[in-house]
């Protein structure tokens, strides 16, 4: 019976996405998935850079592609974490 109460009381997914909600990947690193937070953050950071530097058409769209790549973070860091506890 304790055994139950702690699976279901833990919010294992929840460090890992808030986590990720911080710094892109980070909560992929937390779940042990190394090479999908070196692609998570790569795409964050190069999708933010081209927001910065770029022409608006172009840095409007990199900028639906870094939030789009931090919200993607967030999410698989949560569902990931829950699922491997």
């Amino acid at each position: 019976m304790g055994t139950e109460l702690v699976k279901r009381g833990s919010g294992s997914g929840v460090v890992p996405g808030v986590a990720s909600a911080l710094l892109p990947g980070l909560g992929q690193l937390i779940n042990g998935e190394s090479d999908k937070a070196i692609g998570v953050f790569a795409v964050w950071v190069v999708a933010g850079a081209a927001f910065v530097t770029s022409l608006p058409l172009i840095g409007g769209a990199a900028a639906v592609i870094a939030g789009g790549t931090h919200l993607y973070g967030i999410i698989d860091g949560y569902f990931t974490g829950k699922r491997k506890r």
